[in-house]
């Protein structure tokens, strides 16, 4: 049998070098590790920016779906306040008409019928008119042209009123034209 020649300090570099592999492994499955685990870290981080974008989106299109809503709400309301503005002098004319001593009963009756008419389209649109008679003026629903001394109202009261004034739910259509007593 052959000895070793190997000094000492030889063959503790043998072995060292024998377990060089062994930590190489160790050494690479750390760095494995670290590798995963800042992938793990990227993919976290791309999740959350991913899911905030998410969630800003999602309150971006409630907003736009709710101010789009207010805005059909406000245009319809809009265009029927128009629309009943419009008609106003025609409700007028007919009360006119009404007051004025008829002839003919049937056409009266008639007349009296078709405004029946447009005033129950009136409450279908929940248009309402001012009841300004009596009442303490009010510059935002009633419009003075006059004042007038001498009345039995009081003062700062409306006495007469001139032609009425008409609310679609709270929003003003026209003003009542009024005379304020003094």
């Amino acid at each position: 049998m052959g000895k070793n020649k190997n000094t000492p300090k030889e063959t503790e570099e043998i072995l060292n070098e024998e377990n060089i592999p062994e930590t190489s492994e160790e050494d690479d499955e750390v760095a494995e590790y670290n590798d995963t685990a800042t992938e793990i870290a990227n993919l976290e981080d791309a999740l959350n920016e991913a899911n905030n974008k998410y969630i800003r989106l999602f309150a971006e299109y409630d907003n736009y779906r709710k101010r789009t809503a207010k805005e059909k709400s406000e245009t319809y309301s809009n265009a029927s306040a128009k629309c009943i503005e419009e008609l106003l002098p025609v409700i007028d004319s007919f009360e006119r008409s009404l007051d004025v001593e008829c002839a003919d009963e049937n056409f009266r009756n008639g007349m009296s019928m078709i405004f029946g008419q447009l005033k129950t389209f009136l409450e279908k649109m929940n248009v309402t008119a001012i009841d300004a008679l009596g009442a303490e003026f009010n510059p935002n629903i009633h419009n003075a042209i006059s004042q007038q001394d001498g009345t039995d109202y009081a003062s700062n009261h409306v006495c007469t009123v001139f032609q009425k004034g008409y609310k679609i739910g709270d929003k003003l259509i026209r003003p009542a034209m009024v005379a304020v007593a003094v």
